[in-house]
């Protein structure tokens, strides 16, 4: 279930929950892993971005209504968000999918491996 922590600048979501923002559209789900991660296997779909490149690429993600930040365990991606928050995104457009990419995997949902 979608909640608001406290001083967080982001909404933390279910891999599931995910997957239904995606559907609706106007949406990106950004994996902010290392590329050996991401090659591994990523959410179908996920564009990378390492966390490290959030805020200098912040560019490429402001016209999506809703950004979706996934990485291992919720760590980096709940960071990436907060940076995408520094840099002017408002928060009620920032998610973070905190079961991160092994939670999406044992979801059964959609992945891909390689580039």
């Amino acid at each position: 279930m979608a909640r608001k922590i406290d001083g967080e600048p982001y909404t933390r979501i279910t891999a599931e929950e995910a997957k239904e923002i995606l559907e609706g559209g106007a949406s990106i789900l950004v994996d902010v892993r290392a590329r050996d991660e991401y090659e591994e296997g990523h959410a179908a779909g996920a564009t990378w971005i390492p966390v490290e490149e959030v805020m200098p690429r912040i560019s490429e993600l402001e016209d999506t209504e809703k950004l979706l930040f996934i990485c291992q365990v919720g760590a980096r991606s709940g960071l990436a968000a907060e940076y995408a928050n520094a840099m002017g995104i408002e928060a009620d457009r920032l998610y973070n999918v905190e079961v991160g990419t092994p939670g999406w995997m044992s979801a059964g949902l959609p992945i891909e491996t390689g580039a």
